[in-house]
């Protein structure tokens, strides 16, 4: 189990590596729609291909940093009954979600996406608007996203088995999310009046 929770790691690492560095693409995002949409109503022009790109680049941020959004644990559940449930029972609830939900669909989304993006790039397809982007860059996005996102899942696994096992503390265990914060705030003001 140490070579596996060691290969955990290193998937950690990769993941969050890659999220931190992409996550600045939204910045870019924003720049480029704001020179375009300064350009356009100063200039009274627009190019397609600016706002492919800003298109792209959000695909990019949120197919590549969906991964570290699980590594975090911040993906979407549902809290207010997930708290409410034994912690034994969570981690059988994530264990169970990560390997018949998660992992089969993203199993599924690679080999659906692979031959979608294949074809995309076999006939190097271009966009139908005028002055597009090429279309298969952004296609390629969904396979490489959804491999990613299946490594993280096995990682997500691992470390949900060694939890259970008594292996290694749960690491997010400490963690508050942004809307508990936001009760146990707003519960405290209540209770001050």
């Amino acid at each position: 189990m140490q070579s596996l929770l060691n290969l955990s790691r290193r998937i950690d690492a990769f993941t969050r590596g890659v999220g931190k560095r992409l996550a600045w693409l939204i910045l870019v995002a924003v720049i480029v729609s704001a020179v375009n949409a300064i350009v356009r109503k100063l200039f009274d022009t627009s190019s397609n291909a600016w706002l492919e790109l800003q298109w792209v680049l959000f695909s990019i941020v949120f197919l590549l940093c969906s991964p570290w959004t699980l590594l975090d644990n911040e993906h979407i559940r549902i809290d207010i009954v997930n708290n409410m449930l034994p912690k034994r029972v969570r981690d059988v609830i994530d264990l169970i979600g990560h390997a018949f939900f998660l992992l089969p669909l993203t199993v599924v989304m690679i080999i659906t996406g692979a031959p979608f993006f294949m074809r995309s790039f076999a006939i190097n397809e271009q966009s139908s608007n005028a002055g597009g982007l090429p279309q298969w860059p952004a296609k390629s996005l969904i396979t490489i996203g959804f491999a990613l996102l299946f490594i993280q899942g096995i990682s997500e696994l691992i470390k949900r088995v060694a939890v259970m096992r008594g292996l290694i503390p749960d690491p997010h265990a400490a963690q508050v999310h942004a809307l508990e914060a936001e009760v146990e705030h707003l519960v405290e003001a209540i209770e001050k009046r």
